[in-house]
């Protein structure tokens, strides 16, 4: 079963919503939107809208392993898109 892709508009709204006030966050994102934007899914566009609803400094501790994520963000999705954002 294959996923379906994020379509060009789609994308680019999730590229404007991952836009940050951390020049660090801002460094993660743009390498994943490097290696990924042209086989991102829907799903995964979902968890990273997820990832962007948190205030930029628990994002950096995300992103920089300090913690994992907790509660209502700690679903598989979250931590599949997590984990593509740390390589």
């Amino acid at each position: 079963m294959t996923e379906e892709l994020l379509d060009p508009r789609a994308l680019s709204k999730l590229r404007w919503r991952c836009r940050r006030g951390l020049l660090e966050n801002d460094l993660f994102i743009e390498r994943f939107f490097t290696r990924y934007q042209d086989r991102l899914s829907v799903r995964q566009a979902a968890a990273l809208y997820e990832l962007m609803d948190l205030p930029d400094n628990d994002l950096l501790d995300l992103l920089l392993c300090r913690r994992e994520p907790e509660g209502a963000t700690s679903t598989s999705d979250v931590k599949e898109v997590l984990a593509m954002l740390r390589r």
